[in-house]
């Protein structure tokens, strides 16, 4: 090895919040902030599940990464999630990052559209936390540092946002689910949720394209003067918190949450 490999080696082992040997899933993971999450976490070392319902993207997300595999999740079907948990014999971090959106007061919110996001954005989460559970209390074993969940949360589950009923009840309900956990399991694994304002993702996009076709420039505009930093979030600046909380030096963090927001629960 020349002295400059070596050197080279020196320096990535010596790099801050290091995921060498671990083994990580996202679900969610093929766009947006999940893609991110993958890429960071496989560049900090790790061995990275991509789930997602989008098999193709997914896989091509773990061809491009290298140190990852695509896997198939519905993560509102318990059969998905059992044929997911039956491929992976070891797990030390989850990140619980697939969610949907809606627009709409109490009174245009119909039924149908509130049972869908508590199917996805909560139910989904408990299920696929159940599942993996077993997986991420045994990380300890293995490793000094136990197993650590990140739940991507959002800010609407922190403070009340115009025509988001249904979304700001089920981002508070996994705050409160993040905190439960956090005091359930307290010495054998870290529980944490990240609370992003709004970020540019697909899935900002889609929000556009679906309750503001006609006027998309006006409202991004609006998304970004509603952040103190006058600009929507990077999905970047989300993965690099989903590093350190899943990292040994975030090994006294649990129970918390932590808002990337541009300031905005600030204000």
């Amino acid at each position: 090895m020349t002295d400059s490999s070596l050197s080279a080696s020196s320096a990535a082992q010596s790099e801050a919040f290091r995921l060498d040997g671990r083994h990580a899933l996202v679900t969610g993971g093929a766009s947006g902030i999940g893609e991110a999450a993958v890429r960071e976490l496989a560049r900090a070392g790790a061995f990275v599940w991509i789930a997602d319902i989008n098999v193709p993207a997914a896989e091509a997300l773990a061809s491009a990464v290298g140190s990852a595999e695509a896997i198939h999740l519905d993560v509102t079907s318990r059969e998905s999630i059992a044929s997911a948990v039956a491929r992976i014999d070891k797990l030390d971090i989850l990140v619980n990052n697939a969610g949907i959106g809606h627009v709409g007061s109490i009174e245009t919110t119909e039924p149908e559209d509130f049972d869908r996001l508590l199917d996805v954005n909560i139910r989904a989460v408990y299920l696929v936390t159940r599942a993996f559970l077993p997986l991420l209390l045994a990380a300890g074993e293995r490793h000094e540092a136990v197993g650590s969940i990140v739940n991507i949360a959002s800010v609407a589950g922190l403070v009340g946002i115009k025509q988001r009923f249904a979304y700001c009840n089920t981002k508070g309900a996994i705050i409160a689910m993040t905190r439960q956990l956090a005091v359930e399991y307290p010495k054998t694994l870290r529980v944490n949720a990240i609370c992003p304002g709004t970020v540019q993702t697909p899935f900002v996009e889609g929000y556009l394209e679906k309750f503001h076709k006609h006027n998309k420039e006006e409202m991004r505009a609006e998304l970004r003067a509603r952040q103190p930093v006058g600009r929507l979030g990077r999905p970047d600046e989300v993965a690099s918190l989903v590093r350190y909380l899943a990292a040994d030096e975030a090994g006294f963090v649990s129970g918390s949450l932590m808002t990337i927001d541009g300031g905005w629960t600030a204000a």
